[in-house]
């Protein structure tokens, strides 16, 4: 299978599908960032990987990937999907209302950091133009794992949340500017000098997006408005990828990179009323291309470099923390966080970024690079994006240690709280929680509720609720609502992952207190009760009994008979969780 007349790289595309058909759900099971498994498996099953000893053990030609002739060309379009995604994602309007802190702490953030690692690069011996590529693309943090974070944690909606995106955001920006001055710098020698060269780069990124953009606005919105009249979805299709391949073979025509084209086909795209209709037909292609290019970063990736430099590598990578964690966490500080969320944010963007691979690759294809320096990036790159989850996660409990000490987090005091004893504890009080909570107030049941949206706090403040701001598994938190004297626990939160900590915490700290905890569905239901919860009630199982109850009254069936038989029902479901 290893050449074929119509398909001469048909045994890597087979073990690519193979592997996106295993290695997707498994790795999204355990929780682990596709680009980290992609990047690990491409590593190991690469030509510096396992793909070497094939000569020892042949049969490793058939499950490794010896070429990477053909991944490479393949690649190049999951390089191409991933800026059109990115350009959807970044609207005019966006940028606009977001200005102080895209512009403003974005561009500082890449400005400061680009110019102390590429002083850094510069001391170590590199030269002008290969100083200053690092210093820009180490800059850059990863888009795909910091966005997945602040999104399994929902804190996207949160002041670190939006801050931590501005800052991703203007990276992207600046990625288009890097990619132009790379195709510049890798033209054959005009004599001209770098300030000269970035000069040009900078006029010729601004007229051609100018113009293609511009351009595009026009003609993209008719097309899609007269392909979308035709209810076809097999040619709105086509059209997104005429669009995203064209502008991108526009730009490549004009003597930048085809990824740069791209970005600028997802920017006018996000104008239109067609984005997230776009966003569905294109998110397959996205997915696969964007793990085989992954997959080819990692088999370029030589770990024997590892060897060569053993103590360098884990250094740069401590090295790349502190840098960009310092820098970043002052300017959070600086635009108006707390020093324990700057803190966090700060930490949470300091890995490297997936444009690292395609910028330092791009560099090495001009010569603008040295292969071992290449190689050596690569893999700094590499492993901190491998660490940065658990950096994240140390981030977080350091920011809250932090802002706990300097007095800024947002526990009660006792004035506030009053006499706490024989009360409920409504964690999330949303529509829930509010019925909750007013059901309780009509029998004269003391009750605190915690709430972690700002907006919904603002707004129950404001009404004079007696509403606590805070993370219900915290255990601090928890002691300052006086836990011990407290008669159940109701976790009413929509966020499931929340609901799975607060009955963790809560747990941990009184075995034997009543958790009452709602429930999305069964299978929400039963991580509920794993994690400790007491009564678990699923909402698509009560609207199933409401409506069966009003389906037998329609049909003649005596109410008090109707009402046992759902009662029935009801136990039995909720015996079959428990037993679960």
């Amino acid at each position: 299978m290893e050449t074929h007349s119509a398909f001469p790289f048909l045994k890597e595309i087979i073990l690519f599908l193979t592997l996106s058909g295993v290695l997707v759900p498994l790795l999204a099971r355990l929780r682990i960032n596709p680009v980290l498994g992609f990047l690990a498996v491409g590593t190991l099953l690469g030509p510096y990987g396992l793909a070497s000893l094939s000569s020892d053990w042949p049969w490793l030609t058939y499950v490794t990937f010896s070429r990477l002739e053909g991944v490479e060309v393949l690649a190049e379009l999951g390089v191409i999907f991933l800026m059109f995604m990115i350009g959807l994602e970044m609207s005019i309007n966006r940028l606009w209302l977001m200005r102080r802190l895209v512009f403003g702490m974005g561009s500082l953030q890449v400005v400061l950091t680009s110019l102390v690692i590429g002083a850094l690069a510069w001391r170590f011996g590199n030269g002008l133009e290969a100083s200053v590529i690092l210093g820009l693309v180490l800059a850059f943090s990863s888009t795909a794992i910091v966005m997945q974070l602040l999104s399994q944690r929902h804190e996207l909606g949160s002041p670190m949340g939006q801050a931590s995106f501005s800052i991703l955001l203007f990276q992207d920006l600046a990625v288009i500017p890097l990619l132009v001055l790379i195709s510049i710098l890798g033209e054959p020698s005009t004599g001209s000098s770098f300030g000269e060269l970035l000069s040009v780069a900078a006029l010729k990124g601004v007229f051609t997006v100018l113009v293609i953009y511009l351009v595009g606005r026009r003609v993209v919105r008719p097309l899609f408005h007269q392909i979308a009249a035709s209810h076809q979805p097999d040619t709105f299709m086509a059209l997104t990828l005429l669009a995203t391949l064209g502008v991108a073979a526009l730009t490549w025509a004009a003597g930048l990179s085809m990824a740069l084209g791209a970005l600028l086909a997802g920017l006018i795209i996000a104008e239109t009323e067609f984005r997230h209709e776009v966003e569905v037909t294109i998110e397959p292609f996205r997915g696969l291309l964007m793990g085989l290019f992954f997959l080819s970063v990692g088999m370029n990736i030589d770990v024997r470099a590892l060897l060569v430099a053993p103590l360098w590598m884990p250094l740069s990578v401590v090295g790349l923390y502190l840098i960009k964690g310092t820098l970043i966490s002052g300017l959070l500080r600086l635009f108006g966080l707390s020093w324990g969320r700057a803190v966090e944010g700060g930490l949470l963007l300091s890995q490297g970024g997936e444009f690292a691979f395609i910028v330092i690759g791009l560099a090495l294809s001009f010569n603008l690079l040295p292969r071992d320096v290449s190689q050596f990036m690569l893999i700094v790159v590499g492993l901190s994006m491998l660490v940065a989850p658990l950096i994240a996660r140390v981030g977080q409990q350091l920011g809250d240690w932090v802002d706990l000490k300097l007095g800024r987090f947002e526990l009660p005091d006792e004035a506030e709280l009053g006499e706490l004893h024989d009360h409920v504890i409504i964690a999330g009080y949303g529509r829930v929680g509010q019925m909750v909570g007013q059901m309780l107030a009509g029998q004269g049941v003391p009750f605190v509720a915690i709430e972690h949206n700002p907006k919904l706090l603002t707004r129950h403040r404001a009404a004079g609720m007696q509403v606590i701001f805070g993370d219900a598994s915290r255990p601090e938190l928890l002691h300052k609502l006086k836990l011990e004297r407290a008669r159940a626990v109701v976790l009413t939160m929509d966020d499931t992952s929340a609901a799975i900590y607060a009955a963790r915490g809560v747990r941990s700290l009184m075995p034997k207190l009543k958790i009452i905890a709602r429930a999305r569905d069964e299978t929400h239901a039963l991580k509920l009760l794993n994690a400790g919860a007491s009564i678990v009630v699923p909402e698509t199982l009560e609207s199933s009994l409401k409506l069966t109850g009003s389906v037998l009254e329609t049909l003649g069936v005596p109410p008090d008979a109707a009402g046992r038989l759902l009662d029935k029902e009801r136990e039995r479901c909720l015996a079959v969780l428990r037993d679960a």
